[in-house]
């Protein structure tokens, strides 16, 4: 296992992915879900719903499990990267879908639990789209740079 590959390009896949979600939250998450969110607002945390929501109490839970998480993501490439063909960013794109139809297949699952509306799981579904697969790219790249496929 390349461990610096895992390290950077899951910082570089974080990066990325982090700044694509910050983009679209405001369009996703601050205007078409709005309404949504206000009327499931006993499924939300309690910093989230305040008037400003305290966004800021979360970031270092939500940065923390980001950057884990993205590791993990990063060695999970490395694992299966072999067996996508292509060039890096290619690989990347390849391997963004796969992870984004498994996550999506997940809220679909969760969705029968959890009672939230359907175009919240919906528009969640296409933010994680957006930024999986757009940090995955990035991921491709940079791994391929830190650690070139055979």
């Amino acid at each position: 296992m390349n461990w610096k590959a895992i390290i950077l390009g899951g910082l570089a896949y974080y990066a990325t992915a982090f700044v694509v979600s910050m983009a679209g939250g405001v369009f996703i998450h601050e205007g078409v879900l709005d309404a949504a969110y206000q009327a499931t607002e006993t499924f939300w945390r309690p910093e989230l719903v305040q008037d400003p929501p305290d966004m800021a109490t979360l970031m270092p839970m939500w940065i923390t499990t980001g950057i884990l998480t993205s590791f993990i993501f990063a060695g999970i490439y490395m694992v299966f990267r072999g067996a996508l063909s292509g060039p890096a960013w290619q690989r990347g794109l390849k391997f963004g879908v796969a992870m984004w139809l498994w996550g999506a297949c997940l809220m679909a699952a969760w969705s029968g639990v959890f009672n939230l509306p359907s175009k919240i799981w919906i528009w969640w579904g296409i933010d994680a789209a957006i930024y999986t697969i757009i940090g995955s790219i990035v991921l491709g790249i940079v791994v391929q740079k830190l650690a070139p496929a055979d």
